[in-house]
């Protein structure tokens, strides 16, 4: 297994196809689709247009569809919700398909869902999907950080990190072993830094900054929290992803 992290989806390569590719958003959308999917929602389709959003959903009854929408942090009018994995209890969503586009971690799975394996993951998710990984040993990984409108995201790369360092941990392979590029590397290291203090490390991000300005201080506790979920968002047909427990 070779592993390679790119920091956002304009950063991977143009020309390849990973065996299984990781999508990641941990501020907030890849965490909310894991919430979603744990509490017994029947999908997650993502889509980076909102009109597209709309005119697919409409197809769907009522009753079995939620519509999630986010720009820059906020709801969008109109939609059921915005970007909160505290809005998705299990009330609310079971049975229903959850219809999703975010400023950016639906434009990171859009990128890569070409490949084989596609899945999402957060810390809250972390352990699944480690766990998948070592089940299958794919030859090739790519983990794609959704970044923040094209640039660098810190709470990424320290989830990034962190599904590199389990993998470490927990199979026969050297960190040398198993990284692709200089990017796990020194994911490995700014996790491995902050394992400890990931909550405190959201406070420090820009996005987890601009979070805490519209008061989602209650969102970066959720989201700073490690393997709580036990599921697995993994791609059934290009966009839509499913939960496997």
């Amino acid at each position: 297994m070779k592993l390679f992290i790119y920091h956002t989806p304009e950063l991977t390569p143009t020309d390849e196809v990973p065996e299984c590719a990781i999508a990641v958003d941990v501020l907030r959308a890849t965490t909310t689709m894991a919430t979603v999917l744990a509490a017994g929602g029947e999908a997650v389709q993502v889509f980076s247009d909102l009109d597209q959003l709309l005119a697919l959903s409409e197809k769907w009854p009522g009753e079995k569809r939620l519509r999630a929408g986010e720009r820059g942090g906020s709801k969008v009018p109109g939609f059921d919700l915005g970007n909160s994995p505290l809005d998705c209890t299990p009330e609310l969503v079971q049975g229903r398909r959850l219809f999703i586009s975010t400023t950016n971690g639906t434009r990171a799975l859009q990128k890569i869902q070409n490949a084989k394996i596609v899945l999402a993951a957060a810390f809250v998710n972390r352990a699944a999907v480690v766990q998948h990984l070592l089940e299958k040993q794919p030859e090739t990984v790519w983990i794609v950080g959704s970044g923040w409108e094209g640039s660098f995201s810190l709470e990424d790369t320290a989830c990034a990190g962190a599904i590199a360092h389990s993998v470490v941990q927990q199979s026969k392979l050297s960190q040398d072993e198993l990284a692709g590029n200089d990017e796990v590397v020194s994911a490995i290291a700014l996790y491995s830094q902050w394992q400890d203090n990931l909550l405190g490390l959201l406070h420090l991000a820009s996005h987890g900054k601009r979070l805490l300005r519209l008061n989602c201080d209650q969102d970066l506790k959720y989201c700073s929290q490690t393997d709580i979920l036990d599921v697995l968002p993994i791609q059934q047909e290009p966009g839509v992803l499913i939960g496997k427990k």
